[in-house]
């Protein structure tokens, strides 16, 4: 590369002024000194670049990709109400994956997804998506405030209705869970 670009400033400083010797600037000519200065610039110079895209990614990503912030979790209510089944299952997993600890549950029943997720289920055709809604609803009724917001929602009776599957095993258990939650705060079941 430093040979083209010697051979390119060559051909180019001759162009102008025919009569001027160009210098050479191939690392052979060079003494080991300035090849050890050379080789340690460079590596410095190659770590500040990699450190100013790692920052400059690293902002871009916060800016344009806020993957949990009230952004994803307005997506992801969003998703539910959709009618195809394969998008309400990937919101009520991403709800499922947000539903932390119990400001993020909360955000979640604010911005309406404990209603969507309890429609969702009510709704449900097949297996998988009764498995995501339940899946769902169980990791938010780990706050007690957000079993209440269910329970207004009018979850007790849409679990309870929700029919259990011979070859699924887990939608039997999600109800179970969620019917024992109601019951340790004493809602009616």
């Amino acid at each position: 590369m430093r040979k083209s670009a010697a051979q390119l400033s060559t051909y180019l400083f001759r162009s102008k002024n025919p009569h001027l010797q160009s210098r050479n600037f191939s690392s052979l000519n060079k003494s080991r000194d300035e090849l050890a200065i050379e080789q340690d610039a460079e590596r410095k110079i190659g770590w500040l670049l990699k450190l100013m895209f790692a920052g400059t990614a690293t902002f871009v990503g916060y800016q344009f990709f806020p993957y949990m912030g009230d952004n994803l979790v307005q997506q992801s209510v969003s998703l539910l109400q959709v009618k195809d089944p394969f998008f309400k299952r990937t919101g009520a997993s991403r709800l499922a994956r947000f539903a932390v600890n119990d400001e993020k549950r909360m955000k979640i029943v604010e911005m309406g997804g404990a209603q969507e997720l309890v429609s969702m289920l009510k709704d449900a055709k097949d297996d998988d998506t009764r498995i995501a809604a339940l899946k769902a609803l169980a990791a938010l009724s780990h706050s007690d405030e957000a079993v209440g917001a269910l329970k207004d929602a009018g979850a007790i009776s849409v679990i309870k209705s929700t029919p259990n599957s011979s070859e699924e095993e887990e939608i039997k258990n999600y109800k179970s869970s969620l019917i024992k939650r109601f019951q340790d705060l004493r809602y009616d079941c």
